[in-house]
């Protein structure tokens, strides 16, 4: 009993009514307000970024250092610090243990006049404050989704796949927490007792960084265990891709797709048979489909526009933290490989959508009319609030604005291209000023934040620095690319690669990141190099970033023969292994921890 909906100058994608479970009812109308203004006020974070997360990691590890020297607390029990400021974004549950634990250790080592205690006593509750009204609206939200409902239950179609959610969360707790277990009894044989303090600190910190990643995977998997162990209740909404790859969700009579009312990350499976194919055939479809998603995200950002309106049902209650599971009828594919064609030579849009691409409705649909795609959240369900909403309207339009800056950037770049390039002659780009401009200010960074340092506080993040940095600076100091007869040349750490001309798959210059890649598999992965970039400044002073140019001059050789080079480079021409670089800047850098005082 489907409803089909159709909005006016672009009507939704209509689900067929064998995907539409019988009596589910439609979301929309006073129980779908009813739940908007169950959301938490805008003044509760509900939305975690993994840059929010650092800011407070990093906060919280600067207090429970200054408690731990300071004021003496043990440091486990300092570590709960900044773990309660995590928790208040990640696991909001996990305050009401942390919470009066941090109020009775702030109260035991404080005192009555003690100022920087009692701010600690009063924001350590304002974020308990917040978590408790994050896990109300969350009760009341799910109480209207089920009123919403009406009691219809359904069970998820079989092509939602097998269970994997929360595997990847599992497995990063047990190894940062027993990284973090090994660091706290390393340090705790340290000498200089402020030093084995703050380590400990830091050990506990991740051990408990550690067992909130496990926590949030085990309940992830649980609750989506839970809606493919038993019949779960159904609504009728409209969804659509969003300009950021999440699945927007809208109710029922929203047919303009005004205002969204959360946002879910989910991911269709497929059944490829994979092991019955050829290891470089597999190998060669991997590469030819990420080239075709890269192509479809470079359509998507110039466009800054979200895919058409679908109409779904959602198996289980929606509420913020939830899981879900998503039954929608399919995109138009197609669409969206012909806009990657420009992106791409001649012919290679086309033929990446039809080796790569999929077709909608094989995780659990029929075909023609029948078909429909069956989606597992990834991510927990996110409400966004009108606040939220705004903003998002905002970052499409910057975003829109950003990629017509791009745009015209590149433009300028192809201009005069032919004149520049039909001598024939070996052509060679290479890094430049920007490029070890970035390894200057990331070398002088880490010289700060470690040779000021002493004991354990210099040696541990030291090493780990430094072997970044021999592994990723050589390359981003003096990468080369040389084009001659045979092809594109590219020196790296361990020596040169190659690509001929009639294996080359992809050449974009997206923001600031250069990528070439071959449809050979034995190339291994894409060749990269990235650089900051500023659109503003470059369209308001007439600048074309150094990428734009070097992937305009490749994509011209690669899409008309006759301006590629016609004679062969010698070997010294096409770049060196670069690991020699890569061992003196290792020695400098020892050198710098043993010596600098």
């Amino acid at each position: 009993m489907s409803t089909n909906i159709e909005s006016p100058g672009r009507p939704s994608r209509r689900l067929p009514e064998s995907a539409v479970p019988e009596g589910c009812p439609a979301w929309s109308g006073e129980k779908a307000r009813l739940w908007a203004r169950a959301q938490p006020p805008v003044w509760v974070p509900v939305r975690m970024r993994s840059l929010h997360l650092l800011a407070l990691a990093m906060v919280g590890l600067t207090a429970g250092f200054w408690l731990a020297n300071s004021r003496d607390v043990p440091p486990v029990l300092a570590a709960l610090v900044p773990l309660h400021l995590v928790w208040t974004l990640a696991r909001p549950e996990a305050l009401r243990v942390s919470g009066p634990v941090l109020t009775l250790v702030l109260a035991w080592y404080g005192g009555t006049h003690d100022l920087p205690l009692l701010v600690g006593f009063l924001l350590v509750n304002a974020a308990w404050a917040l978590a408790e009204f994050r896990m109300s609206a969350r009760r009341t939200q799910r109480m209207w989704a089920l009123s919403a409902a009406e009691g219809v239950t359904a069970v998820v179609p079989e092509g939602v796949g097998p269970l994997r959610r929360g595997r990847f969360l599992i497995a990063l707790g047990l190894v940062l927490a027993a990284l973090g277990g090994a660091f706290v009894l390393v340090a705790s044989g340290w000498e200089a007792p402020a030093d084995r303090r703050e380590a400990v600190l830091a050990g506990w910190f991740t051990v408990g960084w550690g067992l909130t990643a496990l926590a949030s995977g085990r309940l992830a998997r649980r609750r989506a265990a839970g809606l493919r162990g038993a019949p779960a209740p159904v609504l009728r909404v409209l969804v659509r891709d969003g300009a950021n790859g999440d699945v927007e969700v809208f109710t029922a009579d929203d047919v303009a797709a005004l205002r969204p009312m959360f946002t879910v990350t989910a991911e269709e499976w497929y059944d490829d048979e994979e092991d019955e194919e050829d290891e470089e055939a597999r190998l060669l479809k991997e590469k030819e489909m990420e080239a075709l998603l890269d192509s479809l995200d470079a359509g998507a950002e110039e466009a800054a526009q979200p895919g058409p309106l679908r109409e779904a049902v959602l198996y289980g209650a929606p509420y913020d933290g939830g899981e879900l599971v998503i039954v929608s009828a399919p995109e138009d594919a197609r669409n969206g490989a012909d806009e990657a064609q420009g992106e791409e030579a001649p012919g290679a849009g086309e033929r990446e959508a039809s080796e790569g691409a999929r077709e909608p409705g094989s995780g659990g649909g029929g075909s023609g009319d029948e078909e429909f795609v069956v989606e597992s959240s990834m991510a927990p369900v996110r409400a966004l609030s009108e606040r939220a909403v705004r903003l998002r309207t905002a970052a499409e339009k910057a975003r829109a604005r950003r990629s017509a800056v791009y745009a015209d950037r590149r433009a300028a770049a192809a201009d005069g291209l032919t004149e520049r390039l039909a001598s024939g002659a070996v052509r060679r780009w290479r890094a430049g000023w920007l490029d070890r401009a970035v390894c200057l200010v990331v070398v002088l960074w880490a010289a700060l934040m470690v040779l000021s340092e002493s004991g354990g506080w210099r040696y541990v993040p030291g090493v780990l620095l430094g072997f970044v940095g021999v592994m990723l600076l050589p390359r981003m100091a003096a990468w080369r690319i040389t084009a001659d007869r045979d092809g594109l040349w590219f020196n790296g750490l361990r020596g040169v690669r190659h690509i001929e001309w009639d294996h080359l798959m992809t050449v974009r210059c997206e923001g600031g990141e250069l990528k070439l890649d071959s449809r050979r598999p034995r190339f291994g992965s894409a060749w990269t190099a990235h650089a900051p970039r500023w659109g503003r400044l470059e369209r308001r002073f007439g600048l074309v970033h150094p990428y734009e140019r070097t992937a305009a001059e490749i994509t011209a050789m690669w899409q008309d023969p006759a301006l590629r080079p016609t004679a062969p480079s010698d070997e010294p021409a096409r770049g060196r292994a670069l690991w020699p670089l890569g061992v003196v800047l290792g020695l400098v850098w020892v050198a710098a921890l043993v010596l600098v005082p």
